[in-house]
């Protein structure tokens, strides 16, 4: 049984913030919804500072998305390690969030609206 997953524009601007700096900020956000998860932005990858990201070997496998690659975010000396992922090659069904990175919302300061 295949697990269900919609993916939408988001209806707003989206931001992320990481030790008081702003990491993303969109409002060309796609939003992925997966049974049993809270839904997820994903951020088009021109509008994320990818001078606070340092690649690492970290990756995983998902059978409805693909491989998903990582990324460390690092601000004025605080790190959060592999805190970003994106799908460079995500699968067919999930296609909308190719050149797309998300972000632990754990991980972060914030992940939502622009107030």
């Amino acid at each position: 049984m295949s697990r269900r997953i919609t993916i939408t524009p988001a209806k707003t601007t989206f931001e992320v913030r990481y030790s008081g700096v702003v990491i993303a900020r969109s409002d060309r956000v796609q939003m992925l919804a997966e049974a049993g998860h809270d839904p997820v932005p994903y951020f088009p990858l021109d509008s994320v500072d990818h001078s606070r990201l340092s690649a690492t070997d970290h990756r995983t496998s998902c059978p409805h998305k693909g491989e998903a690659s990582y990324w460390s975010v690092t601000v004025d000396g605080q790190s959060s390690e592999n805190a970003v992922w994106s799908y460079v090659e995500p699968l067919e069904e999930v296609m909308e969030i190719a050149g797309h990175m998300a972000f632990y919302a754990n991980r972060m300061e914030k992940i939502g609206p622009v107030e």
